[in-house]
């Protein structure tokens, strides 16, 4: 099993950065590799269980659910139900904790997946690298923050 964690820390209050994370079906306005997003049925982007049907800009379809999703512990979690790139078994974790001293946000994303033997280092590279430091560097964009 590959793990992948990665962290940043966004001088900004954890309720503004909530707010933009919180939508299971927002990551298109703001996340690079996304070029548009929908949820399946209708149903709202906050009901765990609502699944998102999301196209990359490269042209890829993947499929995402959304297993967990707390207020209260600003965090939310989702698996992979269809994706192109063998990334079985996935489960992602997004976290956010408040740093009270100066008003900002710890950030952590962390996902636990199987693949194809011999691709792990690639994958792990692939989902750390191009999917949770570009969402980091984008979220610092989309709020107007000074890159880390």
């Amino acid at each position: 099993m590959v793990k992948v964690y990665r962290s940043t820390i966004l001088p900004a209050p954890i309720e503004a950065v909530w707010d933009i994370l919180r939508d299971f079906n927002g990551h298109d306005r703001w996340h690079p590799a996304i070029a548009d997003s929908q949820i399946e049925r209708g149903n709202p982007a906050d009901r765990v269980s609502a699944v998102r049907r999301f196209r990359l800009t490269d042209g890829a379809e993947l499929r995402e659910q959304l297993l967990t999703l707390s207020d209260m512990e600003t965090s939310f979690s989702y698996c992979l139900l269809e994706t192109p790139v063998p990334l079985l078994n996935y489960v992602a974790h997004v976290r956010l904790a408040p740093v009270t001293d100066g008003d900002w946000t710890f950030w952590e994303w962390e996902s636990r997946f199987d693949t194809p033997r011999g691709q792990e280092d690639a994958l792990a590279a692939l989902v750390g690298d191009d999917i949770y430091q570009a969402g980091f560097d984008a979220i610092r964009a989309e709020m107007g923050l000074e890159a880390a």
